[in-house]
């Protein structure tokens, strides 16, 4: 495993009163256990498509090409989707690219998720469209923000003389949906996404992978790490021995039976940033249900030792933390350019050793302040970890809809909103 799961003081003889004792965490893993045997009837029948994909090589061959064509043809690539569609390979583009752009002979990929016009007159002006592709991604084809990103961005592609069969690929189910249908009509080229892979846990399949492999990743080593989680979830006797069952059952139980509402992901490396918003969507629309489920809130350190732990440590007592700690290291500190008695204590010690010191801190502080807190450990952030962890999330994630007795596939409160969209678009194109 590229990772290791500590929930120690995540039990009461650790941090008193809110954590769980050993009777109640017992009774919430024996829960899960119809849940693993749920996992292992739809891989063996492969009835959960999203199961078969971390050992699937032959649609990365399929994708090969069309990564390489992209890498040699353009600077810059602009990813169209929102949610789903656009959390997860962002997540593993940090892994190319962390925010000073990518390394040389790559192109630098901008998602973009939402529809604020000025941030796409932002990113047209900064573009050469010549050398500037385009990927869009929308599960349903129909998506109003995807579709209308994708409308706009060709408009701007066309306005500058560009091609578009030449310089986008679209992503879609294979029916009859405006996506395609434009796709279509202009001889752009279009995957198939597949039907049964909800959006937001389609990082391991195309909408996930070909971003990453035109970022230069390893397509292969994201999906090896998420296979290790799956077959050792899949193979457990026990669910003590599956790390995404006792993640599940800890959170489904302190939130029975301590009133725990909230699920804080802290991760210590920029680089998992993206990943702990993947996580807030990934957590909130599956579990977030008949008056059910935690609300995800992603934090990062040390940022947020300065701005949220102060609520953490002495606001209410209504949250489970979950620490990503990372192995980091770099050159010592030259204490020597400060000549401040008050600086020994980093005397020797690089930036790796501050931020070890300050995420063991917060975990300790938490604890000792009777806060529940698991903690995740990862030696090296690379592609294997990075399919680990989201494996183990969304392994989680079905584990504990299922304790809570909901499907964690589905997102009904969200068409609310979608329909209300519409009545004021039909409203103003009224007036």
């Amino acid at each position: 495993m590229t990772y290791s799961q500590n929930i120690d003081n995540c039990l009461a003889e650790a941090v008193g009163s809110a954590g769980l004792d050993s009777a109640s965490f017992a009774a919430a893993l024996a829960r899960t256990e119809p849940a693993l045997e749920q996992l292992r009837a739809w891989h063996a029948a492969c009835g959960l498509p999203l199961l078969a994909l971390p050992d699937a090589r032959d649609d990365l061959a399929t994708l090969a090409p069309i990564a390489e064509r992209y890498r040699a043809q353009f600077e810059d690539v602009i990813i169209l989707g929102t949610g789903g569609s656009s959390l997860g390979g962002r997540s593993l583009n940090t892994l190319a690219d962390a925010g000073w752009g990518p390394s040389a002979g790559t192109p630098r990929l901008h998602f973009m998720d939402n529809v604020d016009p000025h941030s796409f007159e932002a990113l047209f002006g900064a573009l050469d469209p010549a050398k500037t592709g385009l990927l869009i991604i929308s599960k349903s084809g129909g998506t109003a923000e995807t579709v209308s990103q994708a409308l706009v961005c060709l408009d701007w592609l066309r306005s500058m003389g560009a091609t578009w069969p030449d310089h986008a690929t679209a992503i879609a189910e294979a029916a009859d949906n405006p996506l395609r249908r434009l796709a279509n009509k202009y001889g752009i080229t279009t995957l198939d996404h597949d039907p049964g892979v909800g959006g937001r846990y389609s990082v391991l399949s195309l909408v996930g992978m070909l971003p990453a492999m035109i970022a230069g990743l390893d397509a292969v080593a994201i999906r090896n790490g998420a296979a290790t989680v799956l077959h050792a979830t899949l193979a457990a006797e026990n669910p003590l021995d599956s790390a995404p069952a006792v993640g599940a059952a800890i959170n489904v139980a302190l939130a029975e039976d301590r009133n725990v509402a909230a699920a804080v992901l802290m991760p210590y490396s920029d680089r998992l940033a993206p990943f702990a918003a993947w996580f807030r969507q990934l957590w909130a629309e599956s579990l977030g249900k008949e008056g059910k489920g935690t609300v995800p809130i992603n934090a990062i350190g040390t940022v947020d030792q300065h701005s949220q732990l102060q609520l953490y440590l002495a606001g209410p007592n209504d949250k489970l933390f979950t620490i990503v700690m990372t192995k980091s290291d770099g050159d010592p500190v030259d204490t020597a350019i400060a000549a401040d008695s008050a600086l020994e204590y980093l005397t020797g010690r690089s930036l790796g050793d501050l931020l070890d010191a300050c995420q063991r801190g917060t975990a300790d502080s938490l604890a000792a302040a009777g806060r529940p807190v698991r903690v995740i450990s990862v030696d090296a952030v690379d592609e294997r970890t990075m399919g680990a962890l989201m494996m183990h999330f969304m392994l989680e994630t079905i584990i504990a809809a299922n304790l809570m007795g909901i499907d964690p596939f589905d997102q009904p409160a969200v068409e609310d909103g979608k329909q209300r969209a519409r009545r004021y678009l039909d409203e103003m194109g009224a007036a």
